[in-house]
């Protein structure tokens, strides 16, 4: 088996950096990088505790946060399976590990425009899906005050963004692209450490995959980051023991600087129930409630996690609170522990709107979650004037979205100038 720097110089990719060997498949752990379950058969890198790196792969690895990893796939250009598994280092047959673009680093700093804050107490993990990756819920951030949050833009992997669970609203895309997506995060109850939260886990607790609320962001080519909170399709599912289950704690969208559309947006106990949000939503992939705030060039957003009693109702801008963001070090690396496999779960996307304020987001947003449905021939709308189209890779079906026009007057203006053109033409006849 050729290695990836003889299959990349075949394809005049040449340049490839490949690593010094370190033992079969060794994750780099002087190459500041955060180790996920160094313990467990994954040894370091992010992928699931039961799934080794093993000779011929492409192993993904977690970068410290407010970072993005810089390495995948080079062929891997759009998000199919199997290519969106391929990311991160290559393993190759002798057992090294390549760095497919050797002149990019292990991680990169993101837009930093949207931070996480804490205003519950104790820590909030924030824990981040992984791609291109198999998109468990496996990266860090363990928010104390406030934490800048990895937020790509559309040089990411395949047009990607990041996204962080409060819960499960994965690769949401927003603006005008519509091959680019939102990282995102599942964010843990306050108290839950990140080695109990950023797993797949179980029913049995309403943590990771189950956690109630998830976070996605991006930013477009224009420089509109568009962030996004909502209730975790997993937890509402029939299954779920505790899907009625109020949470007593909520979390909201802040701005700092002014121009932010889409506010309020946020969960707060002690104004909704159960799949509500606080201003105007929608309905996402397993119908899950969530709002979206567009935040401008310039601007930061703020998604704060608060206390029962905290008040998720204010749109108002608060102060930038002490955020913070993380560089590679070339000497150290933190680790986090996880103690589940992970599984796939399928659902059929559906979008609806409900009414809209003022301040809702004025541009055009595509949902395009990236979760697999059975049905080829089926299309939904959503409340925003997008048409959910399944697009084939493989034997696979992916929904993706086509913007549609909203302004209904352009039509009526257009029509009417054809109707004129047909009378003219009828009179000319006539004459």
């Amino acid at each position: 088996m050729k290695s990836l720097v003889s299959k990349l110089e075949d394809r005049g990719l040449g340049g490839v950096e490949v690593i010094e060997k370190r033992g079969k498949c060794q994750f780099p752990s002087d190459a500041g990088l955060v180790a996920v379950s160094p313990g467990s058969q994954n040894a370091g890198w992010a992928m699931s505790p039961d799934q080794p790196c093993n000779p011929g792969m492409f192993c993904p690895y977690a970068c410290p946060p407010g970072q993005l990893m810089a390495q995948w796939d080079p062929s891997a250009t759009s998000y199919s399976y199997p290519a969106s598994m391929n990311g991160g280092l290559h393993c190759d047959s002798d057992g090294g590990i390549s760095k497919p673009f050797s002149d990019k680093p292990y991680c990169y700093s993101g837009k930093g425009n949207v931070v996480a804050v804490n205003n519950a107490g104790g820590n909030v993990a924030f824990c981040q899906t992984v791609l291109p990756g198999n998109e468990a819920m496996l990266i860090p951030t363990n928010v104390i005050s406030s934490q800048t949050l990895a937020v790509p833009g559309t040089e990411y992997w395949a047009g990607t963004a990041a996204q962080y669970v409060l819960s499960l609203y994965p690769h949401v895309i927003f603006g005008e692209s519509s091959n680019q997506s939102s990282k995102s995060y599942y964010i843990n109850p306050p108290g839950v450490s990140p080695e109990d939260a950023c797993i797949w886990g179980t029913s049995a607790n309403p943590v990771g995959n189950w956690s109630p609320y998830v976070a996605g962001a991006n930013t477009d080519g224009n420089g509109n980051t568009f962030v996004k909170i909502g209730w975790n399709p997993i937890y509402l599912e029939q299954a779920t023991p505790f899907r009625n289950v109020m949470p007593t704690w909520g979390v909201k969208i802040e701005c700092d600087g002014g121009g932010c559309n889409g506010l309020p947006c946020g969960i707060d106990p002690a104004q909704n129930h159960v799949n509500e949000c606080v201003g105007s939503s929608s309905s996402g992939a397993g119908g899950g409630a969530f709002c979206v705030v567009t935040v401008p060039q310039g601007s930061k957003a703020n998604i704060v996690v608060f206390g029962e009693g905290g008040s998720g109702s204010s749109g108002k801008s608060s102060p930038n609170p002490p955020s913070s963001s993380s560089t590679s070090s070339s000497t150290s690396s933190s680790s986090t522990s996880t103690s589940s496999s992970t599984s796939t779960t399928s659902h059929t996307t559906t979008s609806s709107s409900s009414s809209s304020s003022k301040d809702s987001p004025e541009d055009s947003f595509t949902y395009a979650p990236h979760i697999f449905v059975e049905n080829a021939n089926a299309t939904s709308t959503t409340g925003s004037g997008t048409t959910m189209k399944p697009s084939t890779t493989n034997a696979y079906t992916s929904a993706v979205a086509e913007p549609t026009k909203s302004d209904a007057s352009g039509y009526r203006i257009r029509v009417s100038i054809l109707g004129s053109a047909i009378t003219m033409a009828i009179l000319a006849i006539n004459l």
